[in-house]
């Protein structure tokens, strides 16, 4: 349990993300470790071990606010990674083993080649049974945890023979137009310490080790976040750092301490090792959120309860599975046109609809929970939040103005920094117009509304049809 978390929460793809905010990225991630991640990390604890049947996030907000609701939630809950997967961690993988460890071209058939390859390997993982898929992700887990303190360790190494002048050049001052453009970003980074409970049945004591693993993945991500950016900033001079490639870049330029014979070499073994990391990632993510999405879907929520069904000997939803392996490679096909070859601002509105259809998620969870922890008082809650039900509600208020900062924030981005007095060049930040981004985000959002809830009146035409 905690070495999924670790692979589904720590998110290498955003480690550069976050670096491109600069020195105040360092007291940015600091401040919502405390404010944000602490109190989410409580709330999950308590609910996950008081309620740990299969589903997560699906039960609690159904027990709360119905199925129809909790079908709408989890789509935007489920979605978020296959179009993550095909979209982000995809051409991040792609970026970095094209220029470290094989030639594959931009748009060419070995890049199309490598996608879709990564995309189904990802989605196989998710296929082949939790017994065996879980020791694919734990070792996804140990790979990135080498690879961030190695770089992290020779990070230290080149400051102490070359200065650390990155992060005396970049300032850490917090502002407001930092934080404005780094929030959503960095409650992307923290949120899913709840999706091991999408798997609660597989659990052999899960009142006992939700809180704990939970407790355990929280601590090692703020370091997996904290730390490796500290370190990108120390040493790479500001504004040579992309949301793209900026770890491989930090490391690239750290490796020289090791001399041209070495260098190369654990360049290599790196990218490696930070694509597979990247793999099993997705593949943590497509684990709990497609059985998350099947039990929806076998609980009469989503369109035929087909989509819903467990293969009887793997014991994983292979139809929900392979719909998110077709969805993430549409996605990555489209990216792909629309990048017209510049992946990065591609790389950042895929994100930022990936952080949107997230978040929106959490704005019936939060609620869900706060609900579940006043209506029922008779279940059994091995762990709780300190100051019982007055603590529990104090964090789900700070958790969810967060949520509604950072949806707010990735949906119209400039908005709040024009309401603030801001400057923001939108097409310098984007690399595309406003118009065009909010129809790509905002018709995505609309889309899955609808989607979902003809998908729900499905569900229910076909329940009455068979009575």
């Amino acid at each position: 349990m905690t070495a999924m978390g670790v692979a589904a929460v720590i998110s290498f793809d955003t480690v550069g993300q976050i670096a491109t905010g600069g020195g105040q990225a360092i007291t940015w991630t600091a401040v919502i470790a405390v404010l944000f991640l602490v109190p989410y990390a409580l709330l999950f604890a308590e609910t996950g071990a008081a309620f740990p049947q299969e589903g997560g996030p699906y039960v609690w907000v159904k027990l709360a606010f119905g199925r129809f609701t909790a079908a709408l939630t989890t789509l935007f809950y489920w979605v978020t990674n296959p179009i993550w997967l095909g979209g982000s961690l995809v051409f991040i993988a792609a970026e970095t083993w094209d220029g470290f460890v094989f030639h594959l071209g931009e748009g060419t058939p070995a890049d199309y080649t490598f996608k879709l390859l990564f995309i189904w390997a990802a989605i196989l993982t998710a296929v082949v049974s939790l017994r065996r898929g879980k020791w694919i992700t734990t070792a996804g887990a140990a790979a990135k945890l080498l690879a961030l303190t190695f770089f992290t360790l020779t990070a230290v190494a080149y400051g102490m023979a070359h200065g650390f002048r990155g992060l005396s050049e970049a300032g850490a001052a917090p502002t407001t137009a930092g934080f404005l453009a780094l929030v959503p970003v960095l409650l992307f980074a923290y949120v899913g310490f709840e999706a091991p409970n999408a798997a609660g049945e597989e659990m052999h004591d899960p009142q006992r080790d939700v809180p704990a693993a939970l407790g355990r993945s929280a601590a090692i991500a703020a370091a997996c976040y904290l730390l490796p950016v500290l370190a990108l900033l120390s040493v790479v001079p500001p504004g040579k750092l992309t949301g793209i490639g900026g770890f491989m870049e930090g490391t690239k330029l750290v490796f020289t301490i090791y001399g041209d014979g070495a260098a190369a070499p654990l360049l290599t073994t790196t990218a490696v090792l930070f694509t597979f990391a990247l793999l099993t990632q997705g593949s943590a993510w497509m684990i709990v959120s497609d059985r998350m999405q099947a039990m929806a879907a076998a609980d009469g929520g989503f369109f035929s309860r087909k989509l819903g069904a467990f293969h009887p000997t793997l014991g994983t939803p292979v139809r929900t599975n392979l719909l998110s392996g077709a969805i993430a490679t549409l996605f990555m096909l489209a990216a792909m046109r629309l990048a017209d070859g510049d992946a990065a601002a591609v790389f950042g509105v895929v994100l930022t609809v990936a952080v949107t259809t997230l978040l929106l998620s959490y704005l019936s969870v939060i609620p869900a929970l706060a609900v579940l922890r006043l209506r029922h008082t008779e279940t059994p809650r091995p762990y709780q939040v300190p100051f019982g039900t007055r603590g529990f509600m104090i964090c789900a208020a700070l958790v969810y103005a967060w949520i509604l900062i950072g949806s707010w924030a990735a949906l119209f981005p400039g908005t709040l920094e024009q309401l603030l007095g801001i400057a923001y060049d939108f097409h310098a930040t984007w690399g595309v117009s406003r118009l065009p981004f909010e129809a790509f985000t905002l018709g995505t959002v609309l889309a899955l509304l609808l989607i979902g809830t003809i998908g729900h009146w499905a569900a229910n035409i076909r329940a009455h049809v068979r009575r």
